[in-house]
């Protein structure tokens, strides 16, 4: 058995019906959260669509620091995803965009047909690789984790000092790992298509951005065959959320070339697809949650100790 973390082991059993219903719920937030900022735009006033997105980021903030609390690793994984979620939402994409049209930065437009191909929020989003850069720096540089791109890293660099330099993991909360980890691999995925779709570093249609496509379709299904060994649903969860992550990065890719149509673009043009998407992660998010429920109350019923044996060891001792 290879150890993974602290608390999470890969074994050889193949855990089918964990990692699909993992990698489902997961890959439904990611059409489910472009509808949504859609549905928010088109249906609010300016400034009323400011304020719900601010307290949008707010109670993902606060549901993070809930799972700190919470009992159980599935549903520490579920706070900090699900809070995770509403936190990049209102307090990343909803606020780049509020700056970038209160201070007027123009959408990329199609030289042909005039159709924006590039929000304005995306292209002032690559401003931020700095402070990227400064969280990965503390990463490499300060904690001994279970991420394979950073033990990469480390091994790169640091060869055999490794150990030494990254010598102890951070204090160890799911929710904030399973929090942190969404927000940098969405951070990381979005830096990269915009660094892709620039002309000044790339295009759209450079073989390099095709490569990087292609080269994310296959690599999520290694990390898919890495979480099929998963036994444990929080774990599975979490590394669901790389598999769908580096899986979405080249369907944006094709929905950027016009390879097919993107129906979250159009939630209400799409209805029934959206409600059908909608239910099922509900359905799964429900699942999961019981079956982490009732996980914890079969393990305190193991850990309690029956009244009657409590009687007996009490009238043995007064004997």
């Amino acid at each position: 058995m290879e150890k993974m973390t602290d608390t999470t082991t890969i074994g050889k059993q193949r855990h089918w019906w964990r990692a699909i219903a993992a990698f489902l719920m997961v890959l439904f937030t990611m059409p489910l959260g472009h509808a949504l900022m859609i549905i928010m735009e088109h249906t609010m006033s300016e400034t009323a669509l400011h304020y719900s997105a601010f307290a949008m980021g707010a109670v993902g903030m606060i549901m993070v620091i809930i799972g700190v609390f919470a009992k159980g690793d599935t549903q520490q994984t579920l706070w900090g995803f699900f809070g995770g979620l509403l936190f990049w939402t209102g307090w990343v994409e909803f606020l780049f965009m509020y700056f970038a049209n209160r201070f007027g930065t123009q959408p990329e437009l199609d030289p042909v047909t005039d159709e924006i191909v590039t929000r304005p929020e995306y292209l002032i989003l690559p401003a931020s690789f700095g402070f990227w850069m400064m969280i990965m720096v503390m990463y490499l540089f300060s904690t001994k984790n279970g991420c394979n791109f950073i033990n990469w890293w480390q091994q790169l660099l640091f060869r055999s000092k490794k150990n030494e330099i990254a010598a102890r993991p951070m204090t160890r909360h799911t929710s904030i790992v399973t929090f942190m980890e969404l927000m940098m691999l969405l951070w990381s995925s979005y830096l990269l298509l915009m660094f892709c779709y620039d002309d000044v570093f790339l295009g759209e249609h450079h073989p390099v951005t095709l490569l990087v496509g292609v080269g994310c379709f296959i690599g999520s299904f290694f990390i898919f065959a890495k979480q099929l060994r998963l036994s444990a649903w929080g774990a599975n969860i979490r590394m669901a959320i790389a598999t769908v992550i580096v899986f979405w990065t080249p369907i944006e890719i094709m929905g950027r070339m016009n390879l097919f149509s993107e129906i979250w673009v159009d939630p209400m043009g799409h209805k029934t697809e959206m409600i059908i998407i909608l239910a099922a992660f509900i359905a799964l998010a429900v699942y999961l949650w019981n079956m982490s429920s009732k996980k914890i109350e079969r393990r305190m019923q193991k850990m309690s100790i029956p009244r009657t044996h409590i009687r007996k060891i009490h009238n043995d001792k007064n004997k």
